[in-house]
């Protein structure tokens, strides 16, 4: 999953949302959200490298009764010995202080993969799906996230949409593009 997962589009800031915590925004790091079609999607042989090294996510965030704002993160990952991803990322959005978030994805399955998110609570459930990724966790404030990571680019780059709800009511949303960076 590493081609697909490091980057929660930086999709909101929870304020909007839920006035008693400040940041929604891991939601939209897979950096990454975009409409594309099932048909535009490149299979990866080995997601989670596609997050090994540096990565970047720029994307646009709407929160229902706000100004749209952009998000933007650099992530650093690495497989670990264990065949498991482990991917920091330096979230930047406007007018909030930086911020890191932490992801630890790991391969279940053919097709499946679960880890831990620095602001989910709970698991973070990642299936592959026609090439594309989704992926779904829980955050604080009753909030559900959905994203969807569709590998572009021979698995250079990837186009991410990301769906927040609270109550079954979509409350924010993000569409950005992560790509990989050359290391230095």
């Amino acid at each position: 999953m590493t081609n697909v997962i490091g980057t929660v589009p930086n999709i909101c800031t929870y304020q909007a949302v839920n006035r008693s915590y400040s940041p929604l925004k891991p939601i939209f790091f897979a950096a990454a959200l975009m409409a594309a079609g099932p048909a535009s999607a490149e299979r990866l042989i080995d997601p989670l490298r596609f997050f090994e090294g540096r990565t970047e996510s720029l994307s646009t965030v709407k929160v229902v009764l706000k100004k749209p704002f952009l998000s933007k993160s650099i992530g650093s990952g690495e497989i670990r010995s264990d065949g498991s991803l482990y991917l920091v990322q330096r979230v930047e959005d406007d007018g909030k202080p930086p911020h890191d978030r932490r992801w630890h994805i790991r391969q279940t399955g053919p097709k499946t993969f679960t880890g831990t998110m620095t602001e989910a609570r709970g698991p973070v459930v990642v299936e592959e799906i026609d090439g594309r990724y989704r992926f779904r966790f829980k955050m604080k404030g009753n909030l559900s996230v959905e994203q969807w990571v569709i590998p572009t680019d021979g698995g250079k780059s990837a186009k991410s949409k990301v769906t927040i709800r609270k109550l079954g009511v979509t409350v924010a949303s993000s569409e950005g593009t992560i790509r990989r960076l050359a290391n230095n």
